[in-house]
């Protein structure tokens, strides 16, 4: 799931200037975005689609795979 989230940013940024963190805590995945804060305003998107769309395609991985995963940004 982890590869999907970098393509998925890499094809939104352009670049692979973003750091992304994998935890698992009783059966439960987060994953964090690490990036420069130029880049927040790409990754959250107007109005937090782009964020929200991340959220929904992992959602649909997690729920193919029977996980349950959550995706936070940082700068």
């Amino acid at each position: 799931m982890k590869e999907l989230l970098e393509f998925l940013l890499k094809g939104v940024l352009g670049e692979e200037k973003f750091e992304i963190t994998e935890m698992e805590e009783a059966g439960r995945l987060s994953y964090t975005i690490k990036s420069d804060p130029k880049n927040m305003g790409l990754i959250i998107g107007k109005g937090g689609r782009m964020i929200k769309s991340l959220r929904n395609i992992l959602k649909v991985k997690a729920t193919l795979e029977k996980t349950a995963v959550t995706l936070n940004v940082e700068e």
